[in-house]
């Protein structure tokens, strides 16, 4: 089986569900409150594994109590958890997170030991990093961490996927060191320069980051489905309609899924339905990783999606 190695942050989320999100200085009760594991980084492992893929966990987390537990959580889903490493006198990354209609969220990250996720660890990986298919970035790890990387998996030839999220500055010219980049709008948007308010922008964005060095570029779009633009392909890929209760992690979900249908084989169209699938999945669902989809559950999925006729089509 494919690896599939997973380079990033781990969180415990600490999570408020309401009717509605408080306006500033604004206290809303009668909140239902939550308490699980979440972090780019680890949702992107879960929901690889998950889906079926053979997942490897680079991470730092801190000395809480807790973080025992969060850690036997990855083992449980099969995640290979020998590179976690473990700082003293820090916390593990924690994200408090408040969750109104329809999905809609704040979110506040205090990164904690994910900051301690140095190029001395990664050097510690190397060797798993080098026996890779592809390797999953985030962006909630140091930039310096994140370029140590890119300049390792470039050494190797190893396919890069990185979901520039949260987005936040960085050099461009280390884009042309990634495979596949997977960006939402906004994202999109701070990385190219490109407002993307309609297709044609979608387009416009998409060509100017493919021209700043990624190989291939994956823009999402919540309800409006994905796009895709490579020297292969050009096109949109339909979501799935759902009711969302929380969209927290579904572009952790969509990232993490996508990686192991690409290592089974599929196209990268095949590839998209299928994390689109996941994602569309784990919105129904609240928390993070608990949101995170079996691989029979989105087979069943797109099962009973193409027996309706809503397949996720290109339009």
């Amino acid at each position: 089986m494919k690896k599939i190695v997973v380079i990033g942050s781990s969180n415990i989320d600490f999570i408020m569900k309401m009717k509605q999100l408080p306006k500033v200085g604004e206290t809303v009760t009668d909140a239902g409150f939550m308490q699980v594991f979440g972090g780019k980084g680890a949702n992107q492992a879960v929901a690889a594994a998950r889906a079926g893929g053979d997942v490897w966990f680079v991470s730092c987390v801190g000395d809480d109590d807790i973080t025992p537990r969060m850690i036997d959580n990855f083992r449980k889903d099969g995640i290979k958890t020998d590179y976690i490493f473990r700082e003293k006198n820090i916390s593990t990354g924690t994200a408090l997170i408040m969750i109104g209609e329809h999905g809609a969220n704040f979110i506040s990250v205090a990164p904690g030991a994910n900051y301690r996720l140095i190029p001395n660890y990664i050097d510690k990986a190397a060797a798993i990093i080098k026996e890779s298919d592809i390797v999953i970035l985030q962006y909630e790890i140091t930039a310096e961490t994140l370029k140590y990387v890119l300049d390792i998996c470039e050494k190797h030839r190893k396919l890069v996927m990185w979901n520039f999220a949260p987005a936040r500055e960085f050099d461009r010219k280390y884009l042309g060191k990634v495979g596949i980049l997977v960006v939402n709008e906004t994202e999109a948007e701070i990385l190219s320069g490109i407002a993307v308010t309609d297709d044609d922008s979608v387009l416009k964005a998409a060509k100017e980051l493919k021209k700043a060095g990624c190989r291939t570029v994956i823009i999402t779009l919540g309800v409006r489905g994905s796009f895709i633009y490579s020297d292969e392909a050009s096109e949109w890929v339909k979501a799935f309609r759902v009711d969302a209760v929380d969209t927290t992690a579904a572009g952790d979900i969509y990232c993490g899924s996508l990686a192991t249908a690409l290592t089974e084989g599929r196209s990268l169209a095949e590839a998209v339905r299928f994390s689109s699938a996941a994602a569309a999945i784990s919105v129904t669902r609240m928390g993070a990783q608990p949101s995170a989809p079996m691989r029979k559950e989105i087979d069943s999925f797109l099962a009973s999606q193409f027996s309706n006729g809503r397949n996720g089509t290109s339009s």
